[in-house]
């Protein structure tokens, strides 16, 4: 499309080209895990074995390919992949696209591996929890990426909880293709309907500063209160999901910012179509900056030339895998994306979506959502969603099937691992101990 002027019409045009037959469906996982010390006290990136160093091993002992920034190397690319810094030096794997489950989970259990040899070497560990358990905010160092500067600057105006967003954070995604305009919608409209369900099921963050947050998934609330324009569940994200509804969001939603060569410009919130008609600082958009613009916006499902599905806290490596094993079974069997779509119907007669993402969120699976007729427990809903998922990956791909036994083995027990969490704290509420509770 680099040939293509940019325009609406353009970019509607390239929507229509993302789509790809039954055959070719892939399967990509992003994985983002906190670095941390013995005690939960934050790992730098520029200390003797520090997030610089552990990038630095990924090239030289593996074969990564190092992005740099400056003088600061800032990510890394091997075979489809790429390692990546959030803005607290969060670690993100994000995998190739996988025709199959099972290449994925090697994939994840290789570059765990490699994680964790290193922070053995270092004296440090890799922990699994939605928000880092421990530390402050304000004593997480900002990693050295000049998008981040400009967006610990916007941020914190649109919502107040924007820089534990930023650098406390972590999570599980996972990115699923489509075949058409149709299809993505059917896709989008099921994902974005049961997000409260998800929420509540990967819940994992109930601690921060060694204290409960009283929420399951604070994770979850901090999104709520980081930037309404470009959070949550947007225009576009409704049941009426069309390619040019998503395209103008985008369009209308503020930027943050423009890169031009190794220069960050602040956008101040000028809408891309102003961008496009006006400028900023007398330059105009191109097809990178649209690619760039489209990764600045953090809806609970965000399509670009996949469909993201964002909605879970960071939790170990078997629900990690899990995970993306439960929207495999329930995006890619057609019986289950339709019976999927009937529950997502049904969560409708429950309150608001942010209602009930705002009850997930707090009370995870041992939380009930309300209407006039009475209450229905989320644990019960999610618990459907599960089984509509097994049963479409048994059709699918039905040798994977046991990748959902974790997910099935913590609905059994009726909790969200932020319960599991709360226990392991209550027992013992040492820093050290939560950080070998959570270790990867």
């Amino acid at each position: 499309m680099s040939s293509v002027a940019l325009s609406r019409t353009a970019i509607l045009e390239q929507f229509h080209t993302y789509g790809c037959s039954r055959e070719q469906f892939r399967i990509g996982g992003e994985y983002e895990r906190a670095i941390v010390r013995p005690n939960g006290s934050p790992v730098h990136y520029a200390e003797p074995f520090g997030i610089r160093w552990f990038l630095t091993q990924f090239a030289k002992r593996w074969g990564w390919k190092p992005y740099l920034e400056g003088q600061n190397i800032i990510a890394l690319q091997k075979d489809g992949a790429s390692i990546t810094l959030e803005p607290g030096g969060q670690f993100e794997l994000s995998g190739a696209p996988h025709s199959d489950l099972s290449s994925l989970v090697e994939e994840f259990s290789l570059n765990r591996d490699c994680v964790n040899q290193l922070a053995s070497e270092a004296g440090f560990r890799v922990i699994t929890a939605g928000l880092t358990p421990i530390t402050s905010i304000e004593s997480i160092d900002w990693m050295p990426k000049g998008r981040y500067v400009i967006m610990r600057e916007y941020l914190p105006e649109q919502g107040d909880l924007a820089h534990y967003m930023m650098k406390g954070t972590t999570s599980v995604q996972c990115n699923y293709d489509f075949i058409d305009e149709a299809d993505c919608a059917k896709k989008v409209a099921l994902c974005a309907g049961v997000a409260p369900l998800t929420t509540a099921m990967f819940a994992n963050s109930p601690l921060y500063l060694n204290r409960p947050t009283q929420f399951q998934s604070f994770r979850g609330h901090i999104w709520t209160r980081t930037d309404p324009d470009r959070t949550g569940f947007p225009p576009g994200l409704r049941e009426d999901f069309t390619y040019e509804r998503w395209v103008d969001y985008l369009l209308n939603v503020p930027m943050m910012f423009v890169q031009r060569e190794d220069t960050w410009i602040h956008a101040k919130g000028r809408s891309f179509y102003e961008f496009m008609t006006k400028g900023i600082d007398g330059h105009f958009p191109t097809w990178d900056d649209w690619e760039l613009h489209m990764t600045s916006t953090f809806p609970e499902v965000r399509i670009k030339r996949t469909i993201e599905v964002r909605g879970a806290d960071c939790v170990s490596h078997e629900l990690a895998v899990a995970f993306c094993a439960l929207f495999t079974g329930l995006l890619y069997d057609d019986t289950a994306l339709s019976k999927g779509l009937e529950l997502s119907q049904e969560l409708r007669y429950y309150g608001t979506r942010d209602e009930r993402f705002a009850t997930a969120c707090q009370l995870g699976l041992q939380g009930r959502f309300i209407n006039a007729s009475g209450s229905t427990s989320i644990l019960e809903l999610a618990s459907r969603l599960v089984q509509i998922g097994a049963d479409g990956l048994e059709r699918y791909q039905p040798h994977n099937r046991d990748l959902l036994s974790p997910l099935e083995a913590q609905m059994a027990r009726g909790c969200s691992p932020a319960m599991d969490l709360i226990n392991a704290w209550q027992s013992n509420p040492t820093p050290e101990h939560v950080i070998d509770f959570l270790s990867y």
